[in-house]
């Protein structure tokens, strides 16, 4: 069933009694208006066992609405701007609680993606792997693109001991360049990594992905004529 978009709730600007119970709800209080433009408490609309969440997080909004059955919004009249501006809504606990749960996972994802992308730039000398990305696509014109930034990302983090950190392959020597396509190839491109994952010695395992790695290798060298 279709969720209705016409509940709102408004808080009064000026005192104001709730027409069906007859309590006296005093100024600012939380009213809502039915067909006969009655005011009725939240009690008398059957509201008052909803929550109120401020606007300000729209991604928790978003999924807070998804999931509660009834979610007013809720309206306060702006003399300055002579309108109703919308305050937040009011929502069902059970959705509430699951959507922050969502929203807290995804700060979290956030968060440790952040963490990765600081360490990744603190590690990176970003030129010379510009470099060594550059000198890969000369030498493999055909690997698919955005593979050479990869690579280059790969083999050239500081104090790995990969082999972007060697010597010869400051001096992007194609055979450096060479050995760091293969490296990426055999982990991307094979079953290596499930066969270290079985128990397999690397040196039986690089033997049994060898002619799957030199073709990948032998596609990307050639140049498209």
């Amino acid at each position: 069933m279709k969720k209705s978009t016409d509940l709102r709730v408004f808080i009064s600007s000026r005192d104001a009694i709730s027409d069906e119970c007859g309590e006296n709800l005093g100024r600012k209080a939380w009213i809502t208006l039915d067909k006969e433009r009655r005011a009725l408490c939240l009690g008398c609309s059957d509201l008052d066992h909803l929550l109120f969440l401020p606007a300000g997080d729209a991604a928790l909004t978003r999924r807070s609405r998804k999931y509660s059955t009834l979610s007013p919004v809720v309206l306060k009249w702006s003399r300055a701007r002579k309108r109703y501006e919308r305050q937040g809504v009011l929502i069902e606990e059970k959705a509430l609680e699951r959507a922050e749960q969502e929203c807290l996972a995804d700060s979290a994802v956030r968060a440790r993606r952040r963490e990765r992308a600081a360490i990744r730039r603190a590690q990176l000398d970003s030129e010379y792997a510009e470099r060594f990305a550059q000198r890969v696509r000369e030498l493999f014109p055909r690997c698919p693109e955005g593979r050479e930034t990869a690579i280059a990302e790969h083999a050239c983090f500081k104090y790995s001991g990969r082999i972007g950190r060697t010597a010869f392959a400051k001096e992007l020597d194609g055979e450096a360049v060479r050995l760091a396509v293969i490296a990426h190839i055999r982990h991307a491109e094979t079953k290596y990594d499930e066969l270290l994952a079985t128990d397999y010695e690397r040196g039986n395992a690089r033997l049994l992905v060898k002619r799957d790695v030199n073709r990948v290798l032998a596609a990307w060298e050639v140049a498209e004529s």
